[in-house]
């Protein structure tokens, strides 16, 4: 997507320049003309998506399997900690915790993963911040909003079930792996991935 914008840019220039001669021969107001610079110009970038197949669509599907998923096993582990599904399965959780958190059914009382969890998700807003080369109003505001939620988990995190807290982390430690793993030009070049103009060799 990234890529296209040049051509884009210069196929709106042409296409400027040629809406304008057409509505000079047919007499057209500036209202019609740009009417049809626009239905022209959503064409032209829509068969540019489907020549490079990077609809930016398909950027936001994984999303929209992560989020029910993510909230479908935070509420499984919630009611298998509150017994929910069985004095069994919450006796195993009870008893199967490590480290500090022994019990995964009872909250993370020291913070520590809590205060990871708003960490690690403070991290990965930051990467995809640092990533925008011109920032607009709303990916400005879409930003602020993120690392608000991200502070706003820690007290939420630290009153539900360590289970789930871990869960939370870990899931957001994968999220974070991923970013930082994609941000590797060895590893761009590897599943040849096009270079772009935000992308930097020194990205660490």
């Amino acid at each position: 997507l990234e890529n296209l914008q040049p051509e884009i840019k210069k196929l709106a220039e042409r296409l400027r320049y040629e809406v304008s001669v057409r509505g000079k021969q047919v007499g057209w107001s500036e209202k019609v003309a740009r009417f049809h610079f626009k239905k022209n110009l959503r064409r032209i970038i829509t068969e540019l998506y489907v020549r490079d197949n990077c609809h930016p669509f398909k950027a936001t599907l994984l999303v929209w399997v992560q989020i029910p998923m993510w909230v479908c096993v935070s509420l499984a582990l919630r009611n298998c900690s509150v017994g929910a599904r069985g004095s069994e399965v919450q006796e195993q959780l009870s008893a199967g915790g490590t480290l500090w958190f022994t019990d995964l059914t009872a909250p993370d009382s020291t913070w520590i993963l809590p205060v990871s969890l708003g960490l690690v998700n403070l991290l990965i807003v930051e990467i995809f911040a640092s990533q925008k080369m011109e920032v607009s109003r709303f990916q400005k505001l879409a930003t602020n909003f993120f690392r608000v939620v991200s502070v706003i988990m820690i007290p939420v995190a630290a009153t539900v079930p360590s289970s789930m807290a871990l869960y939370w982390l870990s899931s957001s430690f994968v999220g974070l792996s991923h970013n930082l793993l994609l941000r590797s030009p060895t590893f761009r070049r590897l599943c040849r991935i096009p270079r772009t103009k935000s992308e930097s060799d020194t990205p660490y």
